[in-house]
């Protein structure tokens, strides 16, 4: 069963806001997912080599204490590559066919070490869960009592062995307790990897489907634009007839004026 009390891995849309393709953005996130991605398998190898120790007589409860560490770690590296991966996918929609290949396999790479990792962290903590640390000596807080001691001494020694006993019984229980509390952090470290797999998948859908609809919208504005002018040329093809109207109804009132003018003339000269 996987946990995910922390949100680790999570990719929310609405915190990657797209303001334009640059170059330089693109290169230092493709530099961050790359060193990302080589401290994700830095930390399989290291939960690897955990793992062969639990339960053996190298099992230590610091070396307990460093899985969560390590766990604890990864985590935020995880929850950070999301989110690079994320912005990303926003810059790549104005990137070349190249930089598009490049964001892919970095994508897949991270996805390949985060399940690698996933599984590392599932099988450490069952064979923690399987293997309890057994560092109480209880000799430690026994003695046999001298048959020959007197009654007084015996009852005390006694005492003191059922003292001695509850202590080590009450410091046990507080070594369980303490190492159940470290079992729950370990779970709730762990890594809801199919989580953040469907976040991813969301998020390429999101974008693919910015893509098509800055796409259309572009084709529509081709459209409306080469009917605009259709118009135009339709408008300026009818102001030129007009013009060309005008122009000849001028000329002809002027002649019929030049007209009236020499007849007037010739009857009154």
């Amino acid at each position: 069963m996987a946990y995910m009390g922390q949100n680790y891995g999570a990719t929310d849309q609405r915190t990657v806001p797209d303001v334009g393709f640059s170059p330089t953005e693109l290169y230092s996130l493709t530099e961050n997912i790359t060193t990302n991605i080589y401290a994700i398998n830095a930390s399989w190898k290291s939960m690897e080599r955990a793992a062969k120790h639990i339960g053996t007589n190298r099992d230590t409860r610091e070396l307990r204490d460093q899985v969560q560490v390590t766990q604890k770690a990864t985590n935020n590296v995880v929850t950070q590559t999301s989110r690079d991966i994320a912005r990303i996918a926003v810059l790549m929609k104005r990137g070349d066919k190249e930089q598009k290949l490049q964001i892919e396999k970095l994508t897949t790479d991270f996805k390949d070490a985060l399940r690698r990792y996933s599984d590392m962290q599932q099988s450490v903590l069952q064979k923690m869960k399987r293997h309890v640390l057994q560092d109480i000596d209880f000799d430690n807080y026994r003695f046999e009592s001298d048959e020959d001691e007197d009654e007084q001494i015996a009852f005390a020694k006694q005492d003191q062995l059922r003292r001695n006993e509850q202590r080590a019984l009450e410091f046990e229980q507080g070594i369980l307790l303490e190492r159940e509390d470290l079992i729950q952090k370990l779970e709730g470290d762990i890594l809801d990897v199919n989580q953040i797999m469907r976040e991813l998948g969301a998020l390429v859908n999101q974008q693919g489907g910015s893509i098509d609809t800055i796409e259309n919208s572009i084709e529509n504005v081709h459209g409306n634009v080469g009917l605009g002018a259709q118009e135009l040329s339709r408008a300026s093809s009818y102001q030129n007839k007009y013009r060309k109207k005008v122009f000849f109804v001028l000329i002809l009132a002027i002649i019929v004026v030049i007209i009236l003018i020499v007849i007037l003339v010739t009857k009154y000269s």
